[in-house]
């Protein structure tokens, strides 16, 4: 059973930085692309950032300039590097990728004080 753990979150000051870290548990191949969500206002979650296998990045406007996403050789783990974070950064980051099939992991939560 294949399953996205997430790690990393916490509490920051704004201005920190973060890192979350994801691993695809339990997959031997190699993730299609994975990426991370937050939950936004609504119901719906909002992509923060996606990588491909072949390394193309897309980043949300939020995020442009103050996250990196990165993945690892075997391209299994994900990790998202968060500088400068605002208070509006806090939020449960989920997440996501297409690792024999679309998973979710369980989320983790960043909370940024001002």
């Amino acid at each position: 059973q294949v399953q996205l753990v997430e790690s990393g979150g916490g509490s920051v000051q704004a201005g920190g930085s973060l890192t979350l870290s994801c691993v695809a548990s339990g997959y031997s191949g190699q993730c299609t692309y994975m990426a991370w969500y937050r939950q936004g206002s609504g119901p719906e979650r909002e992509l923060v950032s996606r990588i491909l296998n072949t390394g193309r990045i897309t980043y949300a406007e939020s995020a442009k300039g103050r996250f990196t996403i990165s993945l690892d050789n075997n391209k299994t783990t994900v990790y998202l590097q968060m500088n400068s974070l605002k208070p509006e950064d806090t939020s449960k980051y989920y997440c996501q990728g297409v690792c024999g099939s679309l998973k979710w992991g369980l989320g983790t939560q960043v909370t940024v004080s001002s």
